[in-house]
Formats: C-alpha cells, structure tokens, sequence
C-alpha cells in the first residue's frame, strides 16, 4: 500500500485537504516527488521547462539583468527559486562573465530548492563555476542567514507547485473538496465550505463561483506573499510561470479547474493518481499573485508573454549570422532555440512573465533592450 495513502488514511476521519495532499505528495521527505532520486525535467524526465534551453533562454536573462545592475544601480546578487538541475544557472552566469567581467567579479548567485537530488545536480553543473554559488534547502533559513536581500530574485515554475485547496459549487452551494483513503485507494470527497480563510480568500478577491465550477484556492501563495515578501530591501523579482487572470478563470475551459499531474511527459487529469511519482502543477491565479504582491509592497513593473520579455530583453541579439549552413552546427542549434522560444506556437506561448520591483526605481531604459517588442 502507498505510504502516501497511510498518511491520509492516519489524518482525521481518514482524510485531508488538496492542499495538505499536496504538500506530502511533493514535498515530503520521505516520499514526495520533488525529493526522489531521479530525473524530473526533460527527456529522461516528466516535463520540459525553459531550462531545457538553457543555452539560449540563460543568455537573455543574464543580459536582462546585467542591465538592471548597470543602469539600474542593482547589487550584483541573484537568488533563484527553485534551481532544477542548475543548467539555466549555468548559462546565466558563463553569459554574464563574457558580457560584464567587471560585475561578475561582485556577483553572488543563490540556489533555493528542497530537493537534495536537486542540490547534488546543481553542485555536479555548477562545478565551473562553484565560488559563485550558493545554495539553500529553503527560504526561511536564507534569509535567516543573509537577512534582507537586495538584488534580482527569480523563479521558473515555481509558483504553480505551490499547495492548493480547491473548492465546487454544485446545487448553489460551496463544496470543499477533499482526499480521502477509502478501500486502498484514494478518492475526492466533498464537504459545505466551512474554512474561514477559503471564504475570506473569495471574499477579498471578490470571485464567485459559477455553478459547476470547481476552483483551486492558493492560499499558501497568499501566506508566502505576505509573510515573505516584506523581507526584501533593494530588489527586481522576475517570475515565469503559466496562469490565468480572473477574466480567464471563468471561461467554459476553466470551469473545471486546472490541477493535475504530469507522469513521463503525459498530461494526467486525476491528481489522484501515481501519488508521490508525479509532479503536481495548478495555474498561477495571476490577479491573486498581482494583489497580494502589492499588499507586501511590491510594485508592478510588466506583465507580459515570455516571448513579448525575450524579444523585449534583447534575445535577437543572439541570433547567430554565420556563412555555415550546417544543420547541427553551433550556430544553426542557438539559432533553432531561439526559434522554439519566440514562435507564435513555441514554448512560450505557455508562459506569463511578472516583474515586480521594492525600493528600487527602473526606468524602462534601464531594463530594454528592445521595448518595441511589449504590446
């Protein structure tokens, strides 16, 4: 039997909420997903990400945020959240050394991850380039450590892993839905809403849900904001994610809901299933991200597609002219990446790029290369 379902079954009336599942199923030590020992991004792994481009999407970053150091007064400090196997890390800091040696030699780069495969994967990548890097299993100990940051912070899916409740209307009435151990499986059950933080959460977003709508509630997004987000002094925050806005959340696409799994690069609708083998993923609610950021004093500085942030951060710059034709030639393999990330049905159709900035104020001439490309 799953130990998975053991620890739900031991819970109070043998069951919990999405949000606490969610927690064991990929985070705990002893069986969550992110914490075992193989490969969970690319070929050999359940999903691609934009790191499975490192090479080139590394090169943007590192000129989009050389600017904000060289123009736009920014400590030469980086912390990623969530650093996967360290290979966009990599890109980023080789890019960085070529085109600004001089803040290289300041340059400090943090790596945030709870998983300890993914920690020996970073120091295994980042070998080269070791006495740059830092890293921590999480959040709360950094910055216990470093106190309050300045500089650039930066995640990639980081923010659509985060727990989730998740809740229906079914007959006019607000359902909590919950995981239940029944008869050695797992199973949903529904219950009257009845958490107080659900119903305030719904309350100050102002949502209401459609009949037959089933929504997930990210109420550990709104704790982080508000508990984390006032620990920073100096700083841009850059976050790529897939979400929606609350115009999007009530389309007849969304009615139901968008948590589910991905298992060997298959899309799999039951959350249910394979407990603690596959990863788990929820739409960032891009309205809630944007309110409870400004409640922890951020400002909004773009909102925009990743392809529109690559464009506008310069990334045809790294289009390679070259007079060799040859289809696996370096050139012609940088050229094709950037393709896959700026076309109309390329990656980064799936992604949505926030930027945000606290206590510091960056003109857009100190972060574009090429602001024609914003909408």
């Amino acid at each position: 039997m799953n130990r998975l379902y053991k620890e739900v079954a031991a819970a109070p009336g043998g069951r919990v909420s999405y949000a606490d599942y969610m927690q064991m199923a990929l985070y705990d030590e002893r069986f969550g997903y992110y914490m075992r020992e193989r490969e969970k991004i690319g070929k050999e792994g359940d999903f691609f990400t934009n790191s499975s481009l490192a090479a080139v999407f590394g090169k943007a970053l590192a000129s989009f945020w050389i600017r904000l150091v060289e123009r736009g007064g920014l400590p030469p400090a980086v912390c990623e959240w969530g650093g996967g196997d360290g290979r966009l890390a990599l890109a980023v800091l080789e890019e960085w050394k070529k085109k600004s040696p001089h803040t290289y030699q300041k340059l400090s780069y943090t790596i945030i991850d709870q998983s300890p495969f993914h920690r020996r994967r970073q120091q295994e990548t980042l070998r080269p380039v070791a006495e740059k890097v830092r890293q921590y299993d999480g959040i709360p100990r950094w910055l216990d450590e470093c106190g309050s940051f300045s500089g650039i912070v930066f995640s990639n899916e980081f923010f659509d892993a985060f727990p989730v409740h998740v809740i229906t209307k079914e007959h006019g009435v607000l359902y909590e839905c919950f995981v239940a151990a029944r008869g050695g499986r797992l199973v949903e059950e529904k219950a009257p809403l009845r958490n107080p933080d659900i119903i305030r959460y719904l309350d100050e977003r102002g949502l209401a849900l459609a009949e037959g709508q089933r929504l997930e509630v990210p109420l550990a997004m709104k704790r982080f904001w508000l508990e984390i987000g006032p620990l920073f002094r100096q700083a841009v925050m850059v976050t790529i994610d897939y979400g929606c806005t609350d115009e999007q959340l009530v389309a007849p696409a969304r009615r139901h809901g968008s948590l589910r799994g991905y298992f060997r690069h298959q899309l799999i609708a039951d959350p249910l299933l394979r407990p603690g083998e596959m990863d788990l993923t929820s739409h960032v609610q891009w309205d809630a991200f944007r309110l409870y950021a400004r409640q922890a004093g951020w400002e909004e500085v773009a909102f925009v597609r990743q392809d529109r942030f690559l464009l506008a951060a310069g990334l045809l710059n790294e289009w390679a002219v070259s007079e060799n034709a040859e289809l696996f030639s370096a050139a012609s393999r940088q050229n094709r990446m950037i393709r896959a990330l700026i076309a109309d049905d390329g990656i980064s159709r799936f992604f949505d790029v926030f930027i945000h900035q606290k206590g510091a104020k960056l003109s857009a001439a100190d972060m574009w290369a090429a602001p024609e490309f914003l909408p």
